[in-house]
């Protein structure tokens, strides 16, 4: 028999509209148990425009910050990130797919390897950085929206000069969009992604055209490169070395597994089915981008005068718009430049989307975050809240925010690529384990090096970790006396134990610690009750024993068990904490007969500040008061609240 936790409540005025989600019993986010077919997935191909818009945005920028990086090198150097990127990010993120079908990501399979609070620990640390690398993508993307838009020749004077202002206003517009709802996004993200692919498609034929008419650019290019780079052997050893400044072009993965759940299957259930979809998803995105990236970084490295590069340049963080301009006229650059402002601004969108799926499958489980953070609304206002603040950290500069875009990027990959390497090696897949090893040591050496090199990013993971931390143990302790039983899960015999002792009147449960667990000693502990607590001698008790699980659970199902022993009936519990599960058996055994239950429990000696510290941390300490404290927040009317008694 299963007891379903009660449903949330309905609330009105803003606050109603705020909790929309959970006051209509709706989940933001895709479980094994949420709705079977909502009715805004999509193929896989319009569901990869959703994660293109992160993707595909990056050409924006990423051309230029390659040049910066890497000069008359950037090419090579991009072509080492494309075989990263087809040989490892997506055969990574191809297995990630496979793992989390519901969109959790990387991070749960290392949930599940990770026990208690070491996994618990961990996945904190890992969502810091996720959080990074999604909360920069947002601003960073803002940022060189706005950059595109005031270098545009056909904008107002008056805005030149409020990078930082144009910057914060569309971070507003993106938090609105969410606030209102949210759709119609792929619909937006076809025809954005479409267009925008289709405009560059242009600008790269316009450009190697170009550059077919005046080959001379190709010999100039040829003889500063091995004037720089004597040999295959340097250049090969640079391009490793510069690599990780352009880390930025393996963003989007992680979205793309994160927005899984949107793909339409052929019936609900279909998790093979929805599997091919982002197979299918992640193998075309890698793909065109890969095209793209190293066309338009031999075109801008070609035809663009290194110090346009540079601050001030007019190619700075936006080399394509540049060629655009330049070769098409600025009519086609005007026209280029609102699709890139357009895909750059909404860009932030599926990151917007990945938060709001990543977040409240974990936090709010773990207690480490309110339960309102299960709705969309007020997520959108602390993320939008988050991001004004770290564009006005970065001064809404593109290139200052690509050091901890990088990091939060790279690490994500690492750790997905990690997860997948124990996943195949369990199965003694050996040569795929050496395989994926080999990636993970790549991917940890770009790591380190971007970390070396731009040491900014891991400072800006790192307050992303320490806040996430925080509040995450604030919360936890916040929550503390909540009832953390999701339902309860009891067996025939238990259920038949709880209807006898209802039969005679009164129901009187004792709280034993199992010991030895043989006769003596649950004789002595009934008639220790009964003398201390007057129970009846004809009266049936029920012992209830608690086994601890997870402590570092926060809201799991209670399972109950019934069990005789020499004549004694004992429910017997597992759950996360002793007095949460005892809390939650009594409500269930309320809300069966519709008697009040009464508790026994014996005082045990002990400080009471470290009796909680025992508690929070192992599910354990001075259970009587905790009990009492957790039924007394579960039910606020004291004529049905259960009884506890201390002898």
């Amino acid at each position: 028999m299963v007891v379903e936790a009660k449903p949330a409540e309905h609330r009105a005025g803003l606050r109603g509209w705020l909790l929309d989600d959970l006051n209509e019993g709706k989940s933001p986010v895709e479980g094994p148990h949420a709705a079977e077919e909502p009715a805004h997935r999509r193929p896989w191909w319009q569901v990869m425009c959703l994660t293109g818009l992160d993707y595909f945005s990056t050409l924006g920028y990423q051309p230029g910050i390659a040049a910066l990086a890497a000069g008359a090198l950037a090419p090579i150097a991009t072509l080492v990130l494309v075989a990263l990127t087809l040989f490892g990010a997506l055969p990574v993120y191809r297995w990630v797919a496979r793992e989390s079908p519901h969109g959790q990501g990387s991070i749960v399979m290392l949930e599940r390897v990770l026990p208690k609070w070491t996994g618990k620990l961990f996945v904190l640390a890992l969502l810091g950085f996720a959080a990074t690398d999604f909360i920069i993508t947002i601003t960073l993307s803002a940022a060189d929206a706005t950059a595109h838009i005031l270098e545009n020749p056909f904008t107002p004077q008056a805005l030149r000069g409020h990078q930082m202002v144009v910057t914060l206003v569309l971070l507003a517009l993106l938090g609105a969009v969410f606030l209102r709802g949210f759709r119609e996004a792929i619909t937006i993200a076809v025809v954005l992604v479409g267009v925008y692919l289709s405009l560059n498609l242009i600008v790269v034929a316009a450009a190697l055209q170009a550059v077919a008419a005046h080959p001379h650019v190709v010999v100039a290019w040829r003889g500063l490169l091995f004037s720089e780079y004597p040999t295959p052997l340097a250049m090969a050893a640079v391009a490793l070395l510069v690599f990780p400044k352009l880390a930025l072009g393996l963003s989007g993965f992680e979205t793309g597994v994160a927005v899984m759940p949107l793909i339409r299957i052929r019936r609900p259930g279909d998790l093979d089915g929805r599997i091919r979809g982002a197979h299918k998803l992640l193998t075309t995105a890698a793909v065109i981008m890969s095209g793209y990236l190293i066309a338009s970084s031999i075109v801008t490295t070609l035809l663009i005068p290194p110090r346009e590069f540079e601050p001030g340049g007019r190619a700075y963080g936006r080399a394509l718009a540049y060629l655009a301009h330049e070769h098409l006229g600025n009519i086609f650059g005007t026209a280029y430049d609102i699709s890139t402002v357009l895909i750059l601004w909404f860009a932030g969108a599926s990151a917007m989307a990945g938060l709001l799926n990543l977040i409240p499958q974990y936090l709010p489980r773990y207690g480490m975050a309110p339960a309102w953070t299960r709705a969309v609304r007020p997520l959108v206002l602390v993320l939008t809240i988050i991001a004004f603040a770290v564009t006005a950290f970065f001064d809404a500069d593109v290139n200052r925010q690509g050091g901890a875009y990088a990091t939060g990027v790279l690490v994500v990959i690492t750790s997905a690529a990690f997860a997948v390497t124990l996943s195949v090696r369990r199965r003694r897949w050996r040569r795929l384990t050496i395989g994926f090893a080999v990636v993970t040591v790549i991917l940890v050496y770009t790591a380190i090096a971007n970390i070396i090199q731009r040491p900014d990013g891991v400072k800006i993971a790192s307050l992303f970790i320490a806040g996430i931390i925080f509040f995450s143990v604030l919360s936890r302790l916040v929550r503390a006396m909540e009832l953390r039983a999701t339902g309860v899960e009891m067996d025939d015999v238990a259920r038949q134990f709880i209807e006898d002792a209802a039969a005679y009147g009164d129901i009187h449960v004792v709280a034993n610690e199992p010991d030895t667990r043989d006769e003596r000693e649950y004789r002595e502990k009934e008639a220790e009750q009964r003398r201390d607590n007057h129970i009846p001698d004809d009266a049936p008790v029920l012992f209830v024993e608690v086994k601890v699980t997870d402590p570092s659970d926060f809201e799991t199902p209670l399972r109950v068990y019934g069990e005789e022993r020499y004549g004694f009936r004992i429910l017997r519990l597992e759950g996360p904490s002793i007095s949460n599960a005892i809390a939650a058996l009594l409500l269930c055994i309320r809300n069966l007969t519709g008697r009040k239950p009464h508790v026994y429990f014996s005082w045990t000696e002990g400080n009471p500040v470290v009796d909680l510290l025992r508690y929070l941390v192992f599910g354990a300490g001075e259970i009587a008061p905790l009990t009492r404290e957790v039924l007394r927040e579960a039910e606020h009317d004291v004529r049905r609240r259960p009884m506890v008694h201390v002898g």
